[in-house]
């Protein structure tokens, strides 16, 4: 197929249209219940009160607000919010209409002092005292101010709102992969997604762990979940096809949320049979390095040693072996850095989508030996 034909066959599975709506029709939307904005999706995008009337004062200042994208539904044409969730999540805020995850409204919005316009300050849209509110014409002025609307038709092939989805919400300081692909499976299966977060939010599991405060803030420990759920089933052949290893676990993981034979309770078994193991046996050295010479475990958490020694384990698991002897792996478990420094793909400068075939065979190897 040339390029010509590539263009014209994708290019007709994505049908959008424009419109340019005020803000305050956008509210009356949301407040019908047309305009969904994914609640449960608050916790991944994080704006601070300082950026939010950064917002504010954008809109009062006559500075345009940037589009959002929506993708209208195919049952009964309501818009799913894709991007622009903060932009308008910060407007119903002030305007003391979002709603939680409970369905209940959130606490409305009080704006700090902006650059511009400093007597935001401890502003609300609406208050007791009157001398806290926003004046009658500034209020006007946001519900007047325009934005373009960009809609995902619901004649669109069904993916591309994940796709959409996906590539607005990656880069930047928007939102890590992870981050993204949790949006994506509460989108597709929101039992799916639960699950997930179960899993990673198991004692054992995170004992094993020594990670930074921003790293589980970027839902770094789901991340390293959704490995271990895909690779656990792969044979190590089948992944030489990865070409960027978001992108895979993205496919992957959606696969599996779309997929209603899948064995969650014996996935959900081996995993918290894995790391139950690694905890009592080495609780957070479980990924770290072992210094021969200071006899002594250091350093941070290595993404290469879970890959071999989690996955490894839970695929042995997974397939009816056992458990092995305590005594034993804790010895062998020492040595595994000084193995893997002696191959070639563990190391700077290797790619992780280079690296996982190879981790993971050594994985499955290492465990049996």
């Amino acid at each position: 197929m040339s390029l010509t034909e590539q263009i014209n066959k994708n290019s007709a599975t994505v049908k959008t249209q424009s419109y340019s709506m005020s803000l305050g029709e956008m509210a009356a939307m949301y407040q019908a219940g047309e305009l969904e904005l994914h609640p449960e999706f608050q916790r991944f995008f994080r704006w601070t009160p300082e950026q939010k009337s950064r917002l504010i004062e954008s809109i009062l200042l006559g500075i345009p607000v940037p589009p959002v994208f929506v993708a209208e539904r195919r049952l009964d044409a309501k818009w799913d919010v894709i991007d622009g969730l903060q932009r308008l999540s910060t407007i119903l805020e002030l305007m003391g209409e979002l709603q939680g995850e409970d369905g209940n409204k959130k606490e409305p919005l009080q704006l700090t002092r902006t650059h511009y316009l400093p007597d935001l300050e401890g502003m609300y849209w609406s208050h007791e005292d009157e001398s806290k509110c926003l004046p009658e014409f500034a209020q006007i002025k946001i519900k007047r101010a325009r934005i373009d609307v960009n809609i995902v038709s619901s004649t669109s092939d069904e993916v591309v709102k994940y796709e959409v989805f996906q590539r607005l919400n990656t880069g930047g300081a928007k939102a890590t992969d992870q981050e993204v692909r949790n949006c994506l499976l509460v989108m597709i299966n929101n039992s799916y997604f639960n699950w997930m977060k179960g899993l990673s939010e198991n004692e054992s599991f995170q004992n094993t762990l020594s990670l930074t405060d921003r790293a589980l803030a970027e839902a770094f420990d789901m991340e390293l979940v959704a490995r271990y759920l895909v690779m656990i089933q792969k044979e190590p052949d089948k992944l030489k096809k990865i070409d960027e290893l978001g992108t895979y676990l993205n496919e992957e993981c959606i696969a599996q949320a779309k997929d209603s034979a899948l064995d969650r309770d014996a996935i959900a078994k081996s995993f918290f049979e894995t790391f139950t193991f690694l905890a009592n046996e080495l609780k957070e050295n479980a990924f770290r390095r072992f210094d021969m010479k200071r006899q002594c475990y250091s350093g941070p958490m290595l993404v290469s040693i879970f890959e071999v020694v989690a996955v490894g384990l839970g695929h042995r698991l997974l397939n009816g072996g056992a458990l092995p002897d305590q005594a034993s792996f804790a010895e062998k478990h020492r040595s595994l850095w000084d193995e893997l420094g002696k191959t070639s793909f563990v190391g700077s400068g290797v790619r992780s989508s280079t690296r996982i075939q190879e981790t993971i065979r050594f994985g499955r190897e290492w465990i049996a030996r």
